[in-house]
């Protein structure tokens, strides 16, 4: 199984557990907001919990980009890549 590959798992299992989204909704291409229907405090409690399991600080800034399930999983292999 790749990094990515695990990452990929990591976050939809987040997004299942937290946000009770449909596992069959979570794709790569999958929008956050429009598709997952997430808002900016979902966003919020996703980047903790993600900073929990990495142990890594994660800036702000480098989620203020994301707006795809892929996204997230590609900020997360760039902050883990940052060791």
């Amino acid at each position: 199984m790749t990094e990515q590959h695990a990452i990929y798992q990591e976050v939809s299992s987040l997004l299942e557990t937290l946000f009770e989204i449909d596992p069959a909704d979570i794709k790569p291409e999958a929008r956050l907001y429009e598709d997952l229907e997430l808002d900016s405090i979902d966003a919020v409690d996703m980047v903790v919990h993600l900073q929990k399991k990495t142990g890594k600080k994660i800036k702000p800034d480098e989620f203020k980009a994301v707006r795809t399930v892929q996204d997230v999983v590609d900020a997360v292999e760039r902050l883990l890549k940052d060791e």
